[in-house]
Order: structure tokens, then C-alpha cells, then sequence
């Protein structure tokens, strides 16, 4: 008798044991296998067919897998375990129009736990269906669900989508529900929803509230003093708006310290890196589009008017490419094959199926590391590299509050000014090296005069005239700090904002202006 396979009579729990334990070893055909008589054994058991469909998954029989769960949700369509591997199955395959239909179809068989919903939403919004997210979320409130988190997150979605004054609704719930909702990024939402006008606006006097409360957590705390400084900017209270910033990036730089040190090696090695070898062949229908730069320099902008062409997408910032990367460099050699799966991976996760689409942008900027690897892997990509004023940039920075690890330099003016001499050091590079594919746009040009801009940079990426009669697509989620502003008529306000400044940040002077 196999020695892996339990006596007769022996609890399901030892089966699942037994097959998991075979999975941690590496052993998944074994698994496989083990699973496959259990499910004889324990035909009506979810964790069976759940350790069985993500078996097959691992093995790479992705359509037994598929299979396996959907077979298994016709009976049980309640089942929020099974629906979530399913979920993260096709959306692992780009199917994410899929992904949300199988996300949906959980709600439709009846109201789930509040935590439930939350692992929903998080899941959509992390894919970038916010809209699908919001609506799961809404009718869950709108079922009865009485937990304060659930509008804490319909106000968070609500902000992506553009919906501010909804945003303001489900926040003020939340914090009437509970003392603990000021914890959650509420401050920095609320700042976000819209330009203030004066000092009267009930926002600043909750805020300096906020601060006086001593058992506020030092990420409560930066939060709102970032919120509060965003509303004395917007008011031009300079200085009252130094004042407190000063003390929001000085705890965020406490609590989240960079190694600029490590920022320099980084660069050292991308500017010295060796070729990746002859590029792959360009594919013929579609164009990857690469908005690059430094972080907060019209990269938002530049990309949602670009996504209001109808055969554009804008992506957001997808991340696919560092995980390609992160491949590439860590395969022994780097193999034709190797780049193609890796040019697979990305393209399967930019695409989601979606035929209709010709140019499709990513607009995370730090992809400007990897402008090498990507014209390796597209040689028909289009790179738009957004250039702005160093001090301007270095302001905004400065004045945001970022949830993303890898922006905590953000905090310090001298590790922003080397973050900026970084990339400029590389972006002369790959500007020497691959002239044709790069197009620069000065943020303050763009600004002056946007029209003209876009329809030149529309030409260079060759897009075709856009129907008279075509409807404009739905404005794509925005997740960055420049949700509000990315939504408004282009202004020229942030060109030259940091000669406002340089009188009580005299950091700023030490940076070129260009």
C-alpha cells in the first residue's frame, strides 16, 4: 500500500494533512493523486475540492481546475472559499472580466459576513475592477450591513471613481459609527475630495481636533497633518502649511527610514548593466505604452487624457513589469524562452482580453528602471517620459503622503534630489540609446497648452483619428494623489508652485530647477 495514502476509515483531516504536507515537499503529483481519492472518498467536502482544484492549478492544468470549482459553486454558489480561488485563478489568466462575473455571482446567493465583503472588495480594487468593487460593496450596505469599515471602503472606492461627494457621505457614516474610523485614511481622503477656498471649511477645524487627541496612531497622526497641510496650500496659508508638513515627513521619515545608499548602487547597476540580447519579434496587435518619470510629473495626467481615445486603455499602475523583471534577471542565463514567458506574463495581465484596444498604458513611473528590458521585449513600445521642474517636483513630493514602500524617500529632500538625479542619469541614457522610441513631454508645456500637446503626441504614437460620433469611455479608476486633480480642466497652478515656498523651505534652492 502507498505509504502516503491513510488507512481506511481514516478522517477527512488526515487526508488534507497528508496531501498538504506532500504540497510543502514538492511532491504535487503525489498530492495530486492523494487528493484525487479523497474526493472519492469525501464527495460532498469543500476543502477537498478546494485542495484538489488548487493541486491541478499548481500542476498547471488550469482548465481541470476551473472546471473543478465551477462544477462545485452550481451547488454551492455561497461558498466564499471556492469562489475566491476560482476568482484569483482567471484573474492569474488576465480573465478579469471573468473574475468579477465570479465575484458577483458569490453576492447574488445571499449576504455574506462583512469580512467577506472586505476580502471582495480588496481583492477587485487590487485588479483594478473599482467599479465592481463598488458595487459589491454598496449593496452590501444596502442590504443591512451595519459595520463602519464597509463605508470606510465605499468612500475609498468612491474617490477612484471620481464620485466625491458620495465619498463624503460614506466617511461621515463611518465616523458617526465608530470613534475608530479617523484610523483609516479618512483625514487624507476627505483633503482629497475637493480645492479649499478658506479657513472656514469645517475640514480644518476637524483636522487640528484630530491632533490634539493623544491616542492617535503615528500613521492617524502624519495622515491628517499631511491632510492639514494639502488644505493650507490650497488656501496659500504658506507657511502655515510648512509648519505642519514638516512634522508629518518627519514622522513618516522616523517611522519608514530609505537607504539612499542603496538608491545609488541601484542606479550604478542599471547604467551598467549588460544588453538582454537581440529584441523579441514586435507584435502586430498592440502597442504597449509606457508613461514614465519621475513620480509626480504629470504621469496621471498625461495618461487619463490620452484614455479618453476609444481604442486606449489606461492600466494604471500595474506592477507586471517588476515582476517580469525580477524573472529576467533571477534565470540562470537569459534565454530567448525566458524573455518570452516573461513578455507573456506582462502581456496576459495589460491586455485582459480585451481585443478592442490597440494602445495600452501603463503609467507606474518608476518603470523608467526598466526602459532596457522593455524594448527588449516590445521593440514597438512607446516610451513617454514626463519631465517637470525639479523644485516643483520635489515639492509635491514632499507634500504627499504615500502608502507604497517604495516612495518612502518621499519624506527628505535630499533623498528626493537623488531619486531625481538617479533617473534623469538614466533617462540620458536611454534617450541616447533608444531615441526613437522615447518622447519627452515638459509637465509645464503639457499644462500651457494640453490640445496641442496631445495632438502631438497623439501623431507619434500613430493613433488613428477618433470617430466624430465616438462615445468617450468611462474615465478609468484613479488610486493616486492625483485622483482629484487628474479629473479637473488642466490648470497651469503647480508650474513654478515652489517659488511660493522657497522662502520657508530653503531645501528647495539646492535642487536645479531643471
Amino acid at each position: 500500500m502507498n505509504a502516503s495514502v491513510p488507512p481506511a476509515g481514516a478522517p477527512e483531516a488526515e487526508w488534507l494533512a497528508r496531501g498538504r504536507a506532500l504540497a510543502l515537499q514538492g511532491q504535487v503529483q503525489t498530492a495530486l493523486a492523494l487528493y484525487e481519492q479523497a474526493s472519492e472518498h469525501f464527495p460532498a467536502s469543500s476543502n477537498v475540492r478546494i485542495g484538489l482544484a488548487g493541486l491541478c492549478w499548481q500542476a498547471g492544468q488550469h482548465e481541470r481546475a476551473e472546471s473543478l470549482l465551477r462544477e462545485w459553486l452550481t451547488d454551492h454558489g455561497n461558498d466564499a472559499a471556492s469562489t475566491f480561488l476560482l476568482v484569483d485563478l482567471l484573474r492569474q489568466q488576465g480573465r478579469l472580466d471573468d473574475a468579477a462575473e465570479a465575484m458577483h455571482a458569490l453576492f447574488a446567493h445571499g449576504q455574506q459576513s462583512a469580512d467577506t465583503v472586505i476580502r471582495a472588495v480588496e481583492a477587485l480594487d487590487d485588479y483594478g475592477r473599482q467599479q465592481d468593487a463598488a458595487a459589491i460593496c454598496e449593496a452590501a450596505i444596502a442590504n443591512g450591513a451595519e459595520d463602519p469599515r464597509l463605508h470606510a471602503y465605499a468612500g475609498m472606492l468612491a474617490i477612484q471613481l471620481g464620485q466625491f461627494e458620495r465619498t463624503r457621505r460614506h466617511y461621515d457614516i463611518a465616523m458617526a459609527m465608530s470613534p475608530d474610523a479617523v484610523e483609516w485614511n479618512i483625514p487624507l481622503g476627505l483633503a482629497g475630495l475637493q480645492r479649499y477656498r478658506d479657513t472656514q471649511h469645517p475640514d480644518f477645524a476637524f483636522f487640528r481636533e484630530l491632533l490634539q487627541r493623544s491616542a492617535l496612531s503615528d500613521a492617524a497622526r502624519s495622515g491628517t497633518l499631511f491632510a492639514l497641510g494639502k488644505a493650507y496650500d490650497d488656501v496659500e496659508e504658506v507657511e502655515q502649511a510648512v509648519q505642519v508638513l514638516r512634522q508629518a515627513n518627519a514622522l513618516m521619515q522616523q517611522n519608514h527610514p530609505w537607504s539612499r545608499k542603496l538608491w545609488k548602487r541601484s542606479i550604478e547597476a542599471r547604467l551598467g548593466a549588460p544588453s538582454y540580447g537581440p529584441p523579441l519579434e514586435p507584435a502586430d496587435d498592440w502597442t504597449p505604452v509606457f508613461i514614465v518619470g519621475v513620480p509626480r510629473s504629470g504621469t496621471t495626467l498625461l495618461a487619463e487624457r490620452l484614455a479618453r481615445h476609444p481604442q486606449v486603455r489606461a492600466r494604471g499602475e500595474l506592477g507586471w513589469l517588476q515582476v517580469a523583471a525580477q524573472r529576467v534577471t533571477q534565470a540562470a542565463t537569459i534565454q530567448r524562452t525566458v524573455l518570452e514567458d516573461a513578455a507573456a506574463l506582462y502581456a496576459t495581465h495589460a491586455r485582459q482580453g480585451e481585443q478592442d484596444a490597440h494602445w495600452i498604458i501603463d503609467k507606474q513611473p518608476l518603470n523608467l528602471l526598466h526602459v532596457d528590458l522593455i524594448l527588449t521585449l516590445w521593440p514597438h513600445a512607446r516610451i513617454i517620459h514626463c519631465e517637470r521642474n525639479a523644485r516643483d517636483t520635489a515639492l509635491s513630493l514632499w507634500m504627499q503622503s504615500f502608502h507604497d514602500r517604495a516612495h518612502d524617500y518621499a519624506y527628505d529632500f535630499d533623498d528626493i534630489a537623488a531619486v531625481i538625479h538617479g533617473c534623469r542619469r538614466l533617462m540620458a541614457l536611454w534617450t541616447k540609446r533608444y531615441s526613437g522610441s522615447i518622447r519627452t513631454v515638459r509637465y509645464e508645456t503639457f499644462v500651457a497648452a494640453p490640445d496641442e500637446e496631445l495632438a502631438a503626441l497623439e501623431a507619434w504614437l500613430r493613433l488613428p483619428p477618433a470617430p466624430p460620433a465616438a462615445t468617450a469611455p468611462t474615465p478609468s479608476p484613479i488610486s493616486t494623489a492625483s485622483v482629484w486633480q487628474a479629473r479637473q480642466p488642466v490648470y497651469t497652478r503647480s508650474a513654478g508652485r515652489w517659488q511660493r515656498y522657497a522662502a520657508y523651505l530653503p531645501e528647495l534652492l539646492a535642487l536645479p530647477e531643471y
